[in-house]
């Protein structure tokens, strides 16, 4: 989805709609298709939708499958951390994801690398009204802190990468982070270079984090190397060229993510966007049934009927209520459990 055609095709396209959450389905351990798949993106483009067809912008990898949402804790004792270049990257395109994580047990750590100056409803209060909103996006998403790096928006790539990254490293052996969620660094479609830089930098760190001899000063003042073994990559123009393997159920949270993103009241294309539609409505004598009759209400409903529609259509392509996609990368596990498999067998007493 990009932000600024929000309320383009994919809203004149359809209707308002509800919440349909079903019971979320057993987590899939084998390769699954689409409803509709075809192998490449461009042959049921968003430039072909109406509202009978449902849009794919991914190419899917051989071993997709579908993370669905697990009882009991099962991530009791880990750290995420969700790293983003703006206050709304993370909440747009990522929110269900880390609203599920942390209800299945991880502690996470929101982490924004921009001020955000160049972004903002009220010109010359970007820096300190979106520091607040960010601030608030951490306390909806349920992390337990948001860190801000404060290089110049849209300008990070004047700035050294190899300082982003140090201070990367530094955050991630001081919270001893399992998981990373981030933009694709990989994703050259994406027209904001401030997103490139973070994905490059964060997938950097991620790998010299865990390394023995970089920066010995932190272990000299008692840090622990941070082994980060999972990597949730997503793309702001998924426009075919970005392969996905994992599709994330987010049907259970996706209010908690529309309340991420109402957070973001001074920029992106939430925050008050229903409040000021509702008012300028009345403004002509005109009333939209589905804002309600209060601004809480016509913000929240604006985000969820019209601003998730993108990841309500993906969940539909799965039987799902809503999803969200991602290039993930996990631990080798399988190759590991064959290894102690094989040795197992093979054995010998001394």
């Amino acid at each position: 989805m990009q932000r600024r055609k929000f309320i383009g095709k994919s809203v004149l396209g359809g209707a308002a709609l509800g919440s349909t959450a079903k019971p979320p389905a057993a987590a899939s351990t084998k390769p699954v298709r689409p409803k509709g798949y075809v192998p490449s993106a461009y042959a049921n483009s968003r430039s072909g939708w109406s509202p009978f067809t449902v849009p794919d912008y991914y190419t899917y990898a051989d071993d997709l499958v579908i993370e669905t949402p697990q009882p009991n804790k099962p991530h009791q004792g880990k750290v995420l951390a969700a790293v983003q270049a703006h206050s709304d990257d993370i909440p747009l395109y990522c929110g269900g994801l880390v609203a599920k994580l942390v209800d299945e047990g991880y502690t996470a750590y929101l982490i924004r690398i921009s001020n955000d100056e160049a972004a903002g409803r009220t010109l010359g209060t970007g820096v300190v009204a979106n520091e607040k909103d960010n601030q608030e996006v951490a306390r909806e998403l349920g992390c337990k802190k948001a860190f801000s790096f404060y290089y110049r928006n849209h300008r990070m790539d004047d700035a050294a990468e190899i300082e982003i990254r140090q201070r990367l490293i530094f955050l991630f052996r001081v919270l001893q982070v399992n998981t990373i969620i981030t933009s694709d660094p990989y994703n050259h479609y994406d027209e904001n270079p401030d997103h490139l830089v973070a994905g490059r930098a964060v997938e950097a760190a991620c790998w010299l984090s865990g390394a023995g001899k970089d920066y010995p000063e932190h272990y000299r003042a008692g840090l622990k190397p941070a082994r980060i073994r999972e990597k949730y990559y997503h793309a702001r123009s998924p426009n075919g060229h970005n392969l996905i393997n994992r599709i994330v159920d987010i049907t259970p949270y996706i209010d908690t993510k529309v309340r991420g993103n109402i957070a973001n009241k001074n920029k992106g294309p939430a925050g008050t966007a229903g409040s000021r539609l509702r008012a300028e409505l009345a403004a002509k004598g005109l009333k939209l049934p589905l804002l309600g009759d209060t601004e809480p209400s016509a913000d929240f409903h604006y985000v969820k009927h019209f601003l998730m529609e993108d990841w309500k259509r993906l969940g539909v392509r799965f039987s799902l209520g809503y999803a969200e996609a991602f290039r993930y990368i996990g631990p080798d596990s399988q190759h590991s459990q064959e290894i102690r498999k094989y040795a197992e067998q093979h054995a010998v007493k001394l």
